[in-house]
């Protein structure tokens, strides 16, 4: 307690240039989520998604990314073991945001998109597991992290395999595809519109003070479903082409409709995204400025200073802008070849599965999900569609992230507690 006393500021300032850092991470690696197959399929330049994804993110974090957060991010660790020692509490945390952050700076430098949640949970539990003991982690919560490596990517990757099918067949191998596209992509709006409002929903707006029940929820989206449908039909029907066009241009203006699509779910997700993996950010940073604050008190939820959020939104910002063209590369042309349907299909699909996850409580990674959506679509083409080598190296990737978290977590750690400990 004495310790929080003495070096409350300088903790809090240690925390906060960490937190930043993680913001920073998030940004870097995982915005590729929202923007990745709006690059490979070529409907934005690297340059105008990163634009869009930083209003998106910077709206979604700041706007939703909530007044008030989980003190012990995804309830790994059990609170009770820090009440008589909160100092190892603020030391874990300030140790899990650096070790979080490192990795991600790392994979985002060599362009592996790996999930920001499970890095910084993998952080937590190394410094929770050695620092306090193993009964402090809940490890039927790391189970089921461990199983959403499979589960997540392979939910996605059918997902955007059927999506991808039903346009082959509907639109592209008719003799009149352009027809075909203004009959059948009106529902493929209306269902994006769901989907993504759904999300938008569930993930962006429940930290606003927004109490909308899940029922709520799906009567907003069918609302607004309806409506975009609506609009969709009047807009691609009045849309003129050359019905003399060869079948190549009819393909080619078909594109460019998914095209406009994409864009639109890619912002969505960006908005959704950034409101929810900025806790991963100002989580442990607002249970540091919580317990150092209260003289040492441990609560269940930790309010946010006023600062904190737009710390995240900033750090998220700066690292997409400066990091993110490597990892949104990798996701958008390194994987497979991506065209607007294609990217659309995978967009769709990956929405999709956070809605179904999220009302599963399933714990989930934006960063798997469209991951194993990109490999649906590729597969939907064969095997040789897929560029093996990046694949390996990505699910390699995360595979180490919480082994990668957890060590670097314990060094800084003991680090931070041989220097404080005096």
């Amino acid at each position: 307690m004495d310790i929080l006393q003495s070096y409350g500021l300088i903790l809090v300032i240690i925390a906060a240039v960490f937190g930043f850092m993680m913001a920073y991470g998030v940004g870097a690696n995982d915005v590729a989520n929202a923007m990745g197959t709006s690059v490979g399929s070529k409907a934005l330049t690297i340059k105008q998604a990163i634009f869009i994804a930083a209003i998106f993110e910077f709206a979604g974090a700041y706007l939703a990314g909530g007044s008030v957060t989980s003190t012990i991010r995804g309830g790994i660790t059990d609170a009770s073991f820090f009440v008589d020692a909160p100092e190892l509490m603020v030391y874990g945390m300030i140790a899990a945001l650096l070790a979080a952050a490192t990795w991600l700076i790392v994979a985002s430098y060599f362009g592996w998109p790996v999930s920001t949640t499970h890095s910084i949970v993998g952080a937590i539990i190394g410094f929770a597991a050695v620092g306090v003991g193993m009964d402090a982690v809940h490890w039927d919560k790391v189970g089921g992290i461990v199983g959403s490596w499979v589960v997540t990517p392979m939910l996605a990757g059918v997902l955007a395999y059927m999506f991808f099918m039903s346009a082959q067949k509907l639109i592209f191998d008719t003799d009149a595809p352009l027809a075909n596209a203004k009959k059948y992509v009106p529902f493929y709006m209306a269902f994006a519109a769901f989907m993504m409002t759904l999300v938008t929903v569930q993930k962006g707006l429940k930290h606003i003070g927004l109490h909308l029940t899940t029922a709520d929820g799906y009567y907003i989206s069918i609302a607004i479903a309806v409506v975009i449908g609506a609009i969709g039909k009047v807009v691609i029907s009045k849309l003129k082409f050359d019905p003399a066009a060869d079948k190549k241009m009819q393909f080619n203006n078909v594109e460019r409709i998914f095209g406009v699509l994409m864009i639109t779910t890619a912002c969505c997700m960006a908005f959704a995204h950034g409101s929810n993996d900025v806790a991963n950010a100002i989580g442990p940073l607002a249970a540091v400025v919580s317990v150092v604050s209260s003289g040492g008190e441990i609560a269940s939820k930790a309010q946010l200073a006023w600062w904190i959020l737009p710390l995240g939104g900033i750090g998220i910002v700066i690292g997409l802008a400066t990091l993110g063209a490597r990892v949104i590369q990798t996701v958008g042309t390194a994987i497979t070849h991506l065209t607007p349907s294609r990217g659309f299909a995978a967009e769709l699909s990956a929405a999709s599965t956070v809605v179904i996850a999220s009302g599963a409580g399933l714990p989930i990674s934006t960063t798997q999900t469209l991951v194993g959506a990109v490999l649906g679509v590729g597969l939907a083409r064969g095997i040789a569609a897929l560029n093996l080598g990046v694949v390996r190296n990505i699910f390699i990737s995360w595979i180490i992230t919480l082994p990668v978290g957890a060590g670097l977590a314990i060094i800084f750690f003991y680090i931070l507690k041989a220097i404080f400990s005096v």
